[in-house]
């Protein structure tokens, strides 16, 4: 099939691009920055320049790029995580998913594409509930206030690529990345990695928030699966082991030669980080994947974060 890839230089789009090509798709990858598009050819995909949160300009690239399948991983989580940055990524990230997502599924509907599979993430979905969600599971309806955005962005897109007619509407809710390009990797240069390793990744409150993690190649053929035998609706992707933060956090501090990290008292990190941060680090729900592996044939490379940090940070 042709495939075009909007964010295909980001952490799971170079992943992706090279296992779409090695079994014969052809793919058609965006950036927003030029100094990328030869990575992207070197990965195997026909590179452009392209703004998603300008409709003209992706109509124009999906026109003339007529694709079969269309693939929204654009998020603007990248650079420094200093307070203000965090909030220029997120606010990015949130008309990404909104905005961008509205003007990929019109360039799609344009031009016909059969099938539309787009990135959303566990970490919203309602905290109401078992420690894990199945994807019956719907995005948090009473965020914290300082949530609220993130929250609606993805909801909207949930809802729109759910809700199309014309095509098959994907929606992929994938765990926290790990391993490499992900941030959470051995390079040394790695931004999440770096933050643990001077132990100012705490353990917030008793760190009973449950966070369910896939490393980047299994997301990857994940996705690949979905683009090639998914059914419309949505899919968790994420190991077989989700697990609270104060559980998992100590053995990737391990693998990345840290030390343990600090414990900081829910009241505090709320007024350093804002709610919203420590309702993730205290209250979030793990997923099951159960389906995906089920319907899509999904087997994990790297089934526990155990091994995954163990051998898979690069």
């Amino acid at each position: 099939m042709k495939i075009f890839i909007a964010g295909a230089s980001g952490a799971i789009g170079s992943q992706l691009v090279p296992q779409l090509v090695a079994r014969g798709h052809e793919v058609v990858g965006t950036t927003r920055s030029a100094a990328k598009t030869g990575t992207l050819r070197a990965l195997g995909a026909e590179p452009v320049i392209v703004d998603v949160l300008d409709p003209d300009a992706v109509a124009d690239v999906v026109a003339k790029a007529e694709p079969e399948v269309i693939v929204h991983q654009a998020t603007a989580l990248a650079g420094p995580l200093s307070m203000r940055n965090v909030k220029r990524m997120a606010a990015a990230t949130n008309r990404l998913r909104s905005e961008g997502t509205d003007h990929l599924l019109a360039a799609g509907r344009a031009v016909g594409v059969g099938r539309f599979v787009a990135q959303s993430n566990f970490a919203m979905l309602e905290r109401a509930g078992g420690p894990v969600a199945d994807e019956s599971g719907r995005i948090e309806p009473n965020p914290p206030a300082d949530g609220k955005e993130a929250a609606d962005a993805m909801r909207h897109l949930e809802e729109a690529v759910t809700g199309i007619t014309w095509a098959d509407g994907i929606v992929l809710r994938y765990g926290g990345f790990y391993g490499p390009g992900t941030g959470i990797e051995a390079a040394p240069d790695a931004v999440m990695a770096g933050l643990i390793r001077k132990r100012r990744f705490p353990i917030v409150g008793g760190g009973g928030g449950v966070w369910s993690m896939v490393h980047i190649v299994d997301a990857a053929s994940a996705t690949v699966a979905a683009i090639e035998r998914g059914k419309p609706g949505i899919y968790h992707v994420a190991d077989d082991e989700p697990a609270p933060v104060r559980d998992f956090l100590p053995v990737l501090a391990r693998a990345l030669g840290a030390k343990p990290p600090r414990r900081v008292p829910a009241w505090v990190a709320r007024l350093l980080a804002g709610r919203a941060a420590v309702d993730t680090m205290t209250r979030v729900r793990g997923i099951s994947s159960e389906k995906a592996k089920r319907e899509l044939g999904w087997t994990l490379q790297y089934p526990s974060w155990r091994t995954g940090f163990t051998e898979g940070l690069g």
